[in-house]
């Protein structure tokens, strides 16, 4: 097996008395679909910003790539490949969707480049980006142009334009129809095949069960589980705890 490409460690964070993750071990291979699960509170969201650098951790480590992130500070993190699109999109809502994405594009590809990009160059990745969620019809419309679905397409693209290794897809379906989740997982599962590894966070679990090869539950932030989905979903603790049956 090749070396993991995110590599936690005994990750811990509290919030005063109140602890949030307690020692969580988590290995990511590259290509692979994971999905995270688990009840609110249950401190997803606490991993991922831990990760992603929003958030100090107290105890533990997190290498990326084979380099340790701890004391990375987020902006750097994504220029190394580590991105994530967030539950509640925020779009700049002044600018078309192309400039949407020429933000994250000059911040961190051309960043990675010794090269300057040519403004015609910027313009058709952008295309491109947008081509791939099926929003390139809307280059120059604005979001609050965007139906719901749209918004979360939009969002996943601002994240790739950063061209990560790792996508962090957090609740990218909320609220969403059935035909719009497919929508979603298919755009996801794409990305995948073109060589991004995904982590999955999601509470709709027809969704998570389709797109992931593995699941690993936290609960009161502790990591309870870890494997195949089979193996996962029918575990005692998983099912007290997350399922509720």
């Amino acid at each position: 097996m090749s070396a993991p490409l995110l590599q936690i460690t005994a990750l811990g964070k509290r919030f005063g008395g109140f602890v949030a993750l307690d020692g969580i071990d988590l290995d990511v291979q590259p290509g692979e679909r994971l999905g995270l699960i688990g009840p609110n509170g249950s401190g997803k969201s606490t991993l991922v910003n831990c990760v992603c650098g929003t958030l100090r951790n107290e105890t533990g480590s997190v290498r990326f790539a084979g380099q340790a992130l701890d004391g990375l500070p987020a902006h750097r993190r994504t220029h190394i490949g580590l991105a994530r699109s967030f539950q509640l999109p925020r779009p700049f809502m002044s600018l078309s969707l192309a400039d949407n994405l020429r933000i994250p594009l000059l911040y961190t590809v051309h960043r990675r480049s010794p090269l300057m990009r040519s403004m015609g160059e910027l313009d058709e990745r952008c295309v491109q980006l947008l081509a791939q969620v099926g929003l390139d019809s809307k280059a120059r419309r604005h979001p609050n142009d965007l139906t719901q679905v749209e918004m979360r397409k939009l969002e996943l693209a601002r994240a790739m334009a950063a061209e990560p290794k790792l996508l962090i897809a957090d609740e990218a379906m909320a609220g969403l129809s059935h035909s719009e989740i497919e929508d979603i997982i298919t755009l996801l599962l794409r990305l995948n095949e073109q060589g991004i590894t995904i982590i999955l966070i999601e509470h709709i679990m027809r969704a998570v069960m389709r797109f992931s090869q593995r699941l690993v539950v936290l609960v009161s932030g502790r990591k309870i589980a870890d494997g195949k989905l089979e193996e996962v979903i029918n575990n005692p603790e998983v099912v007290s705890a997350y399922l509720g049956e």
